[in-house]
């Protein structure tokens, strides 16, 4: 089959590789028809991860199912459906409790909870930038789609991961209706935080980025766009809030957070959110930081530690959620709203390419070239 592999920092190429094959009865094996390039795939491209090279990239996978092992009851052949970028087993504590992003089962490396597909740290499980892709425990981790879905592929693909993280981070956060949030960052995942505010009835939506295309789709989606490149952000977020800051705030970009002159500053977001969220007001992160990054800017940073203001985050009363998005916990509500017309997540697709083109696809998105916002590939 074609697939997409990593072969070292900046240096991924579709080749031919071993077709993915049932290798246990719960398996279930999709041939792709839609697999996106995600913000947190760039970690791995610029080898800011230890990814073992040869691995096939890709965790927000779309597909019509092709066989199935014998001991897969739920899903049939010919099925259109969704993957989780987590994969879950369904039976640990985690999965029982709806945590299935901390699956005790799944990942075979005892010290981790969690796996993932094509994912550094995450398994030895292949991603789905392929023509195929093998799915374990394919019951549990299996989507099923309406028949809109072979129509609507650029909107229901957004369940595998960035929709429901998105979802997530507002969640984290303690969203309620009528109140105001701020998002930084406007990447696809922070697009969709401040998407998912709007559709839960945020009174406010402020969306912190300097991208110009990102910040015409805040715009477009009717939240407010908060250009950081044009003054203080902070400040920005407290005049448009009378003051007092936002109720809630969202980071949704990571550890490689950026000044506009393009110098890292991985504690940025979080201090800018405990500045920009009023007293007692909540924080969900929903962007990616790791216990290690050897090649972050110091060695504080290196070791995965950040320089966090914890006397004003203490002495406001604010609290904070972190942690990857247990995807199936949103999945199939979010499809819904998609499949009832409520929900247009796609608006975000900058790009329909085909699987071939997936090596040129990371190195303009990987440069936040202008109009690349998000790719959707097409094996």
């Amino acid at each position: 089959m074609k697939a997409l592999v990593y072969e070292g920092p900046r240096q991924v190429r579709v080749e031919d590789v071993p077709d993915a094959r049932i290798e246990r009865p719960t398996d279930v094996l999709v041939r792709i028809t839609t697999t996106n390039i995600c913000g947190s795939d760039l970690h791995m491209y610029e080898g800011r991860t230890d990814l073992e090279t040869g691995r096939v990239l890709g965790h927000e996978n779309l597909g019509v199912v092709e066989e199935i092992g014998e001991g897969v009851e739920r899903i049939r052949v010919g099925d259109r459906v969704c993957l989780p970028f987590n994969i879950g087993c369904g039976f640990c504590r985690n999965c029982e409790d709806g945590i299935t992003s901390y699956c005790l089962t799944a990942n075979p490396d005892p010290d981790v909870a969690g796996a993932a597909f094509g994912f550094a740290g995450m398994g030895p499980f292949h991603g789905g930038q392929a023509e195929l892709l093998r799915v374990p425990f394919g019951d549990f981790n299996c989507l099923r789609l309406p028949e809109d879905a072979a129509d609507r592929e650029d909107d229901y693909v957004m369940l595998a991961d960035i929709f429901p993280t998105g979802w997530h981070a507002t969640r984290l956060a303690g969203l309620r209706p009528g109140e105001s949030c701020v998002v930084y960052g406007a990447g696809p995942v922070g697009l969709m935080a401040g998407y998912s505010a709007m559709l839960q009835g945020a009174s406010q939506v402020m969306v912190v980025d300097r991208h110009p295309d990102r910040l015409r789709l805040v715009e477009r989606m009717g939240a407010i766009p908060v250009d950081d490149s044009e003054g203080d952000q902070v400040r920005q977020v407290l005049d448009l809030t009378d003051g007092r800051g936002a109720d809630r705030g969202c980071e949704c970009v990571g550890y490689q957070a950026h000044d506009p002159q393009g110098a890292e500053h991985p504690e940025m977001t979080m201090n800018d959110l405990v500045r920009s969220v009023r007293f007692t007001g909540g924080i969900g992160v929903a962007g990616i930081f790791l216990p290690a990054d050897p090649g972050a800017p110091g060695r504080l940073q290196q070791e995965g530690k950040i320089e966090f203001e914890m006397g004003s985050f203490w002495f406001q009363g604010q609290h904070v959620g972190t942690g990857q998005a247990p995807v199936k916990a949103y999945n199939r509500r979010l499809r819904e709203l998609i499949h009832r017309g409520q929900a247009r997540p796609s608006f975000i697709v900058s790009h329909d390419l085909p699987l071939q083109r997936a090596a040129d696809a990371y190195e303009h998105f990987d440069r936040r070239d202008e109009g690349w916002t998000k790719v959707a590939l097409k094996p």
